[in-house]
């Protein structure tokens, strides 16, 4: 397996958005962010009504589509935050799980609801759950069709932070944007990199991991941040990683 692992570990190139729309708090932040949107009319997207008039042959297409994206989600480069400031049932905690981290209101609502419609998660709800909380509460979550609030998800570790929900209706976002600007100032290519080694090395024994953090560490000592890093250290000064 770990002879496989190399071309593996490639690291991605970096993340560059293509006219996102400029969110950063301020002109030194100088980042984008992917806004999301509920779409109206007749794209207004996935729901059981509109799956119920598919044929089963559409059903497993649709369903396919979906666990990929979700895996590309994941598998995205760069760290992901997913904030829930309201309903993530079904599809929309498996969207969430397949972010690095979750911030939700304390008034959110989740849960992977599927046994209670005749369904069972299909877009990697099964895998990352217990992933995320262990097997045991997994299944006791799936099986029972569970809904958890933010502050019962907390409890349980499925989100890093709950927050109150404020008047407008955005505390976690809020949070999750705060999240991010933690992140920001930190050497990218390691950032990236420890992502990597996180998300693969889960996936083996521990011998396996250690080796593939070895291999992600040795990508990033040739890195300018690196020196960049040990250099602001002996001179007492915050870094300027360029990502390079």
């Amino acid at each position: 397996m770990l002879r496989a692992l190399p071309r593996a570990l490639r690291l991605p190139r970096p993340w560059r958005s293509n006219g996102a729309r400029d969110c950063a708090s301020d002109a030194t932040a100088g980042g984008h962010e992917i806004q999301v949107r509920a779409l109206t009319g007749p794209d207004q997207g996935a729901d059981l009504k509109e799956r119920e008039q598919m044929s089963a042959a559409e059903v497993g297409v649709f369903v396919q589509r979906l666990r990929g994206l979700m895996n590309e989600i994941a598998a995205f480069p760069a760290p992901t935050i997913a904030a829930m400031d309201g309903f993530a049932l079904g599809g929309g905690l498996e969207l969430a799980l397949a972010c690095d981290l979750r911030v939700a209101a304390s008034s959110a609502v989740m849960g992977l609801i599927e046994t209670t419609r005749g369904l069972l998660p299909g877009a990697g709800g099964t895998q990352r759950l217990p992933r995320c909380l262990g097997v045991a509460l997994a299944k006791e979550l799936i099986f029972t069709g569970r809904r958890l609030n933010g502050v019962q998800a907390h409890e349980l570790g499925l989100v890093n932070h709950a927050v109150a929900q404020n008047e407008e209706g955005n505390a976690a976002y809020h949070r999750a944007r705060a999240l991010a600007q933690e992140i920001l100032p930190q050497a990218p290519i390691a950032v990236r990199l420890g992502k990597v080694a996180i998300d693969r090395g889960m996936e083996v024994d521990i011998a396996s991991g250690m080796a593939i953090e070895g291999m992600c560490y040795a990508q990033n000592i040739p890195t300018q941040d690196r020196l960049e890093g040990m250099a602001a250290f002996r001179e007492k000064r915050p870094p300027k990683f360029v990502g390079k």
